[in-house]
Parts: structure tokens; C-alpha cells; sequence
């Protein structure tokens, strides 16, 4: 004899108004990630070694394990066939906006870099199946990794190396939305996360001497900005992610040899986060993901939003 189950009762009224249908309606911080099973650094960054992907999955579950004891983290599958070495780094997947009408709308990206464009079939198909309503821009656009969300329905955009300033005037007709444009100028610094991180709805981080003083001035409309250094910021200052009142940032700093330039850099990177999150009396913690600097990624990008609940509170 079969065992059938009973069918589920319909929901009432005030279930439905309140059961969230996907992870951004979720009254808990949400992320999007990929373990590394495609992940081969020597292809993406010209890296001289060869892939470990023992240390690679070692670190991954370091930043995997941290983040999911306080938030969801649901897992992008990776094809079987798929020969996509960067499918890890979600944040350029897309970006879920927070602000838009029953939190259920996602920009897919329209990757510049050629080897990544397969990436937009999956991110699409993927959120489709959890029930978000996606758009892919006719632009080129590479996600959260060059769009940041600071309060209400205002972003800032980076443009101009990864992803086209078009796309940004499309969102904004699209989403009833306003993005603050900042134009990308340095090759080291192609993504906006690399100088630009919303520390809380008031307060961002910025690497100032990278933007024209119009670009700041609309940008200080919207929010406070912190200064942060060109060279904090290409020792990885900006690109963190923010837990509750934790700041998740990079760090190899054991990996290095005390009295190296890169040490004293490291040093000196880490002492201004510190600074920093202490001043909106946040705590800092450091991941070790050596295996991903190789294929020239930040923390930030490792992690794509699936909702910004952490912001929702001011804790100072």
C-alpha cells in the first residue's frame, strides 16, 4: 500500500501577506554563492601555478561556513560541462533589487568579458526557478559587482570598463529607480566594488581620487562619504561584505613574510577597516582567500545579495 501524504491546508490570509516566497522577502540575511568546482585561477588571471583545488574548497567553506551561520547561502549549481573558471565570483552574476515591487525582480548580467557570457543562460534559468522575475539589459553589465544599493531605490553604478552607462538609464525608465553614475578610469580597478562599499544606509566608502568632484557632489547628495586610499583600496579595503554588524574582508595576511612591502600593505589595509568599523561599532573578520586574489577577486565578489536584510537596522 502506498502512503499518501495529506494535502497542505490552503494558507490564510495573513499567512500569505507574511510567507516569503523567495530568499529576499526572508527577515534574515540571504546570499547567493558557487563552490569552486569549475574554479581555475591560471585562466583567468595568468596565474604561473597550477590549481589547487583542495585549498580552494578549504577557503571556500571557511567564507561558506562563517556566513551561513547567520545567514541563508544558497548554492548556484555549476554545469557538469562547463568550462566557466569565474562561475564562483556570483557577484557579477546580477543584482536583486531590493527596492522593486514584491522584492522579486533580478537584473542578469550582459558580461563585456566574452568567457563569462554562458554565465547569463544560468543566472537566468537559475532565479527564474526560484520565482524571481528576471531581465537581461540589451548593454553590457556585469552585477553587483559594479551596482551598489544605498537606501530606497538609489544605487550607484559603475560604468565604463565592465558595464555600459546605457544600462543604467534602461534601470532607471525600467524600476523607477536612481543611480548615481561613477565612471570606472582605472584598469587596476575595473569593478565598482574595488573603491565604492555602502558601509550603512548613511555611510559609504569611497576612494575619492578616482572620481571627478561632480561625481562626489551628486554621490554626497545620498550618502556620507568615507575616504579610503587607491592603495587600501587595490589591497581589497572595499571589497567586503557586510553581516549584520560585521565586516567580512580578505585577508592572506599569515601567508606573508613580516618586513615584505606586501605584508606592511596588508597591515596597513586591515588597520583602516578596523578604524573604520569601529567607528559605527561594527567588528571585523578576516577570511583567507589566497586561492581567489590569484584569479584577481575580492571577498565582495564571492557573495551576491539576495537581500540587504543587515542594512535594515541602524545598530549605532
Amino acid at each position: 500500500m502506498i502512503a499518501v501524504a495529506p494535502s497542505q491546508p490552503p494558507l490564510e490570509p495573513w499567512q500569505a501577506a507574511t510567507a516569503p516566497a523567495n530568499p529576499t522577502q526572508l527577515a534574515r540575511p540571504a546570499f547567493l554563492m558557487n563552490a569552486p568546482f569549475s574554479y581555475a585561477p591560471e585562466s583567468t588571471a595568468g596565474a604561473d601555478e597550477a590549481p589547487r583545488p583542495r585549498k580552494a574548497f578549504a577557503q571556500f567553506f571557511d567564507l561558506y561556513n562563517f556566513v551561513a551561520s547567520e545567514a541563508l547561502v544558497t548554492l548556484l549549481p555549476t554545469p557538469s560541462a562547463t568550462g566557466l573558471p569565474e562561475l564562483v565570483f556570483t557577484a557579477n552574476l546580477g543584482v536583486v533589487l531590493e527596492h522593486h515591487a514584491n522584492r522579486n525582480t533580478a537584473v542578469i548580467s550582459n558580461y563585456t568579458t566574452v568567457s563569462r557570457r554562458a554565465e547569463t543562460v544560468i543566472g537566468v534559468d537559475f532565479l527564474r526557478a526560484m520565482g524571481y522575475d528576471t531581465h537581461v539589459p540589451e548593454t553590457h553589465f556585469e552585477g553587483e559587482a559594479d551596482l551598489k544599493h544605498l537606501h530606497g531605490n538609489v544605487y550607484v553604478g559603475g560604468y565604463g570598463q565592465r558595464s555600459e552607462v546605457d544600462t543604467y538609464d534602461w534601470m532607471e525608465r525600467t524600476f523607477d529607480m536612481k543611480v548615481v553614475r561613477l565612471a570606472m578610469t582605472d584598469p587596476g580597478l575595473p569593478h565598482l566594488e574595488r573603491t565604492v562599499f555602502p558601509l550603512t544606509k548613511e555611510k559609504t566608502l569611497v576612494c575619492t581620487e578616482l572620481y571627478q568632484r561632480a561625481e562626489l557632489v551628486e554621490l554626497e547628495r545620498h550618502t556620507e562619504i568615507i575616504d579610503v586610499s587607491v592603495e587600501d583600496c587595490r589591497a581589497g579595503a572595499c571589497g567586503s561584505v557586510r553581516l549584520h554588524n560585521v565586516l567580512l574582508n580578505s585577508s592572506h595576511i599569515h601567508d606573508l613574510r613580516a618586513g615584505t612591502e606586501e605584508y606592511h600593505r596588508e597591515v596597513v589595509k586591515n588597520r583602516r577597516i578596523e578604524d573604520i568599523a569601529s567607528s559605527v561599532a561594527f567588528e571585523v573578520n578576516y577570511v583567507n582567500l589566497s586561492e581567489y586574489r590569484r584569479g584577481g577577486a575580492l571577498l565582495s565578489g564571492m557573495l551576491l545579495h539576495l537581500n540587504r536584510f543587515s542594512y535594515a537596522f541602524q545598530l549605532l
